[in-house]
């Protein structure tokens, strides 16, 4: 039986993990809202997380002591490197019509070799591996409002960074904008059927291009926090970003392309795999298991969605196809 100490010790374990991935979901249901699977999203964390971090050791190296001029220009280059990676995907996707698979899974490949190649420059010029850090910076974003005379209400919802609570007012703000605002009716439109659109007078590339870019910079602020929240200020070269991109993919499958059920779904995802830190006994190879399991999570939801057919939960219907307009 869990203690009341190591339940909120999960509850936060599982807060932290889960607002990396619902980062990366948020900006992958933007993407695939505008009818492309970008299955890049790992590399795009890898790109914002070594963007944010190459900007926060540069501004610390040259004497820099203000943790919020380091936040902000962490903040700003994660956003540009990411954004670039969307970029680099969107003009390959759409203006050269690459297959979208292909290119994302290039994508992914792409962004970690080049984030574990600066990671591993910035050790070297820090003094060896794992000597990389940037503490100044990474204090203004594990900073946190300390509201103790609030007890176990206090510890649970005010102990973490401003990043966590950031991902849910995306969160919101991503519902509101694709089912209350015109743009994001354009924008499912289509993802929906982007001839019909095309035919409605809707510049289909130009939505395809904006929706990529800005998801791809969302999804970037997953790595950011990964770097600066999560691991608190360093950079490890251990594959796990690319993990939690994947997680990340699986999550918008589980959300049924709804960015509110990205919420608890990541904190859900989040609780399953940290669980077996707290079941005594269990081996190694139970451990694993646990680990497997928000894939598990998925592919229920995704067999439960595939039976059931209702519209609402289904992707996109032009979701992965390059659109031709010459074919309208």
């Amino acid at each position: 039986m869990l203690t009341q100490d190591q339940l909120l010790a999960l509850i936060n374990s599982a807060i932290a993990f889960g607002t990396v991935i619902m980062l990366g979901a948020i900006g992958e249901i933007l993407i695939e809202k505008a009818g492309n699977l970008n299955l890049g999203i790992p590399g795009i964390m890898y790109l914002g997380g070594i963007g944010g971090m190459i900007a926060a050791f540069y501004y610390e190296l040259g004497g820099g002591s203000s943790p919020v001029i380091g936040l902000l220009l962490s903040f700003f280059f994660s956003l540009v490197f990411s954004a670039l990676g969307g970029l680099i995907y969107a003009f390959l996707t759409i203006t050269l019509r690459a297959n979208q698979n292909v290119t994302g899974l290039t994508l992914t490949i792409f962004g970690g070799g080049v984030a574990n190649f600066f990671g591993a420059s910035l050790n070297t010029l820090a003094g060896g591996v794992g000597q990389i850090s940037v503490p100044v910076t990474s204090s203004a974003y594990i900073a946190y409002t300390r509201l103790g005379y609030m007890g176990t209400v206090g510890k649970l919802i005010f102990a973490h960074g401003f990043m966590a609570y950031l991902a849910i007012i995306l969160a919101i703000v991503a519902r509101r904008f694709l089912n209350r605002t015109r743009t994001g009716l354009n924008l499912r439109a289509v993802g929906e059927n982007p001839g019909t659109a095309d035919a409605a007078g809707i510049s289909v590339t130009k939505y395809k291009y904006v929706a990529i870019i800005v998801g791809s910079a969302i999804a970037g602020l997953g790595g950011l926090f990964y770097t600066m929240d999560y691991i608190k200020g360093t950079w490890a070269n251990d594959g796990t970003i690319e993990g939690l991109g994947w997680l990340a993919v699986a999550l918008v499958i589980f959300a049924t392309w709804r960015p509110i059920n990205a919420i608890w779904g990541s904190y859900l995802f989040g609780f399953v795999y940290w669980a077996y830190l707290y079941i005594p006994g269990l081996s190694r190879r139970t451990l694993e298991l646990f680990k497997m399991l928000p894939y598990v999570i998925t592919l229920i939801v995704l067999i439960i969605v595939s039976l059931r057919k209702k519209r609402e939960n289904q992707p996109p219907a032009s979701l992965g196809l390059s659109y031709f307009r010459e074919e309208r």
